[in-house]
């Protein structure tokens, strides 16, 4: 079936066949193979009663999204809802993986009559989770400072639930985490709240924008160190699998609806993205959050990403007669990767891949459906999309499949021919680079325009990261515009961050360097709360919020030498001062 209420990564996954998903990297994302049923997002209007009816699992969410797990069978049925609007499948979510106080000023306005510390304010970690029992995320007196803790990997035990209105995962509250603090021993302690962070990066993440540096004295404190917490850690219904954009969208939810219970500002931490979408803010997830941004008094940070490098973008323009030809490197033993190729539905392209055996794929048709294309040792599953109600851009989408093992290694070329030129913008990406094998590039990439989606949201404060030891940029950190076939581009990032070796607490003990735009975010997102606690708690700004927070953090940040143009697509508006404000 196609229809043009889903998406086009989803009609490509239900035109292909089961083994062709499972090859893939993102056909089957969303999709259980033993119930043969999807979790899907879908934007709706007026009510879900009907939606309820065909499907198995439905979880409401604000302003008129939902996540819904459905029979494959009937997605068909959900597609003819009139009340469904647009559908798409959930992508997989990548992490973004003592200086940074001093420079952003934080000790500062600590020290002086300001004496911010994020009192009243709640600080909103997605994330793997926290190490609860760290003393840096408790109170002088031993209990916790977080509020709620929502482990979404976990299926309930005795006595254990999922949040009111979800359907995942197990819900802990500060008199549960307190009750387990207090236990005599950690087999207890886990026996009572049994969410641990195993990576340790939301440990860390949580550290820098809330910690109180208990366990350094104080010398590796977060910026908000007196808030309140409310963790979300993301799970997956695939154990060892990837947290996904169905859960991200739960947990924003249930933080703002928290948060509004609680009747306390929230800064909300994201430190997740992925390369998958046009990046210019259309995608579900993108507007979800938008139209989130604006419920209660809450702000949203999401890291640019660490694809600033990778060499995973490509980018250039059309000219009329002219063929364009793109080479990719295949390094050994890929499984399988897909690239997409977004351009205007004005211009009109002739494409043809050619392998490095020099095997052509002939000229690839525009039209409905999917394609499927041997090339050697590979299969080529091909997708024309057309324009979708909150785009006019069209994809094309290639998922390169091995015949057998691995993908032809080698130099692959992409070769356009347009036939009609107008708009003449066309652009590449490929996955995030922790999901290929390394040398998997581009060989004239383009690092413009390599933020991370959910990034690319116009609403949230995207942050960039910076070297805080030598004050330069941090060449990792993905980069802007994000808008980039109509009108004037989009002021993304907003600001940068420390993001190179900042300390931050470790899961089980002690402090560890980190480095990513993952570590940059929790410094704006702490920012963020010492502005509401001014504003909102002091009672000087009670609409210190939303957009008005991001205005007050451009006018403070504080510009790094070597740019002659600011804002700019590597630092935005400068990095992240917040002493400058006051």
């Amino acid at each position: 079936m196609t229809s043009q209420k889903l998406e086009n990564l989803l009609n490509l996954a239900l035109n292909s066949a089961e083994d062709e998903r499972e090859k893939s990297l993102n056909l089957n994302v969303g999709y259980d193979p033993l119930e043969r049923e999807w979790d899907l997002i879908i934007k709706y209007s007026v009510n879900l009663d009907r939606v309820r009816k065909i499907a198995s699992e439905v979880t409401e969410l604000q302003n008129e999204y939902a996540v819904i797990r459905i029979a494959e069978s009937r997605i068909d049925i959900l597609s003819e809802i009139p009340e469904v609007e647009y559908v798409e499948k959930p992508k997989r979510l990548f992490f973004q993986a003592a200086e940074g106080r001093r420079v952003s000023c934080i000790n500062a306005v600590q020290d002086t009559r300001l004496s911010l510390y994020g009192q009243g304010i709640l600080v909103a970690i997605i994330d793997s989770g926290i190490d609860y029992a760290n003393i840096d995320f408790r109170n002088a007196d031993g209990s916790t400072r977080i509020r709620y803790l929502w482990d979404q990997s976990l299926n309930p035990a005795d006595g254990e639930t999922a949040p009111v209105g979800y359907s995942i995962g197990v819900e802990y509250t500060k008199g549960q985490i307190d009750e387990a603090l207090n236990a005599q021993t950690v087999s207890e302690q886990r026996r009572l709240v049994r969410s641990q962070d195993i990576s340790g990066h939301g440990t860390a993440v949580a550290g820098v924008a809330a910690g109180n540096g208990s366990n350094s004295g104080g010398r590796y404190a977060g910026v908000a160190m007196q808030s309140e917490l409310i963790v979300v850690k993301l799970g997956n219904p695939i154990q060892e699998g990837f947290p996904r954009t169905t859960e991200l969208m739960m947990g924003i939810d249930y933080i703002i609806r928290k948060a509004l219970e609680l009747r306390m500002p929230v800064a909300v931490n994201i430190s997740f993205g992925n390369t998958y979408g046009s990046h210019d803010g259309t995608s579900l997830l993108e507007r979800y959050l938008n139209t989130v941004s604006e419920r209660w008094k809450n702000v949203i940070c999401v890291g640019s990403g660490n694809e600033g490098t990778t060499a995973g973008h490509a980018a250039g323009e059309y000219r009329k007669g002219m063929m364009t030809e793109v080479q990719l490197a295949v390094q050994q033993r890929e499984k399988s990767f897909s690239l997409q190729i977004w351009k205007s539905y004005v211009d009109e392209v002739a494409i043809t891949i050619v392998d490095p055996s020099g095997n052509h794929s002939g000229r690839l048709e525009e039209k409905e459906g999917t394609q499927r294309l041997q090339i050697g040792e590979t299969e080529l599953l091909v997708y024309y999309g057309e324009p979708k109600p909150y785009s006019v851009r069209q994809e094309i989408y290639i998922s390169f499949l091995p015949r057998n093992e691995f993908v032809t290694a080698g130099v692959w070329k992409i070769k356009m021919m347009p036939d009609r030129v107008v708009d003449k913008l066309w652009q590449m990406w490929l996955p995030v680079q922790n999901a290929l094998n390394i040398g998997t590039t581009f060989l004239k990439p383009d690092s413009s325009t390599t933020l991370t989606i959910p990034s690319t949201a116009s609403l949230v404060i995207t942050v960039a990261a910076y070297n805080a030891l030598t004050f330069s940029y941090a060449d990792f950190s993905g980069r802007g515009p994000t808008q980039i076939y109509e009108g004037e581009s989009a002021i993304k990032p907003d600001l940068a961050a420390p993001g190179v070796r900042v300390m931050a607490p470790a899961a089980g003990g002690g402090y560890a360097e980190f480095t990513g735009t993952s570590f940059a975010t929790p410094f704006a997102t702490g920012s963020a709360a010492l502005l509401m606690e001014w504003g909102i708690v002091k009672g000087n700004d009670p609409y210190l919020y939303g957009e008005k927070v991001k205005a007050y953090l451009r006018r403070g940040a504080r510009q790094i030498p070597g740019y002659e143009r600011w804002p700019n697509g590597e630092l935005g508006y400068g990095e992240d001062v917040i002493i400058r404000l006051h």
